[in-house]
């Protein structure tokens, strides 16, 4: 017998694209201004973290809005653009390489997404969170929301500028150090850069001497945590 094809769509699909729905919920529940949270930069050897919170205007939202990484650099760019014209209110704030050694990079982008919120011109009821944490010591109360950034067109906003921002910074970076070549790989761990940390070693200041192929003497069980 042909299995039954179900009349609803599964609980775990998630929309095309990020839309104004928690938002929306949220404003009609009296939470409102409601701040998108995301950050970017966590996986790369080099660098700071660097998280963004949005509050989109939900009378100009941008179109377009997507998570960063399933948009190319113009697209990005332009919505760049478009959100800082458009929202109620953009911060950014960063943790350096020296601080994600220190406290290991969960910590850190929990703590950039703490400093973003809390530099907002305008004070948010709710925030939402990329990911399965919510950020302590926020100023109001917080949601994670895991993929968020595929989900809420405020959080997505938040991954867009984050990601845009972090780009320009290591841009930079490469003006200073150009031998690392930063500004194609953006401190990721491409076989360029790893071939120009085996020449050169460590960056003062940018790599993380906490993360692969740095932290080499460490036991075993230190490194998988």
């Amino acid at each position: 017998m042909a299995r039954a094809v179900p009349d609803s769509p599964s609980l775990f699909v998630l929309p095309v694209r990020p839309d104004f729905a928690i938002e929306t919920r949220a404003r009609a529940a009296g939470r409102w201004p409601v701040a998108g949270l995301d950050e970017a930069g966590r996986g790369p050897l080099a660098g700071p973290v660097v998280a963004a919170a949005v509050i989109l205007d939900p009378d100009r939202i941008p179109d377009g809005l997507d998570d960063s990484k399933r948009l190319d650099a113009a697209a990005r760019e332009a919505l760049h653009v478009e959100i800082m014209a458009a929202a109620i209110s953009v911060s950014v704030a960063s943790v350096a390489a020296k601080a994600i050694d220190e406290i290991n990079i969960l910590r850190a982008s929990l703590e950039a997404m703490r400093r973003a919120l809390a530099g907002l011109s305008v004070a948010p009821l709710l925030a939402l969170a990329d990911g399965r944490d919510v950020p302590p010591g926020l100023r109001c109360e917080g949601r994670a929301v895991v993929k968020g950034d595929q989900i809420s067109q405020s959080i997505a906003a938040a991954s867009i500028v984050a990601k845009v921002t972090r780009d320009a910074m290591m841009r930079r970076c490469c003006d200073v150090h150009p031998a690392y070549g930063f500004s194609s790989h953006m401190g990721y761990a491409t076989a360029q850069h790893r071939a120009a940390i085996g020449a050169h070693g460590a960056a003062p200041r940018l790599h993380r001497l906490s993360f692969s192929p740095f932290k080499v003497d460490a036991p075993a069980s230190e490194q998988a945590a």
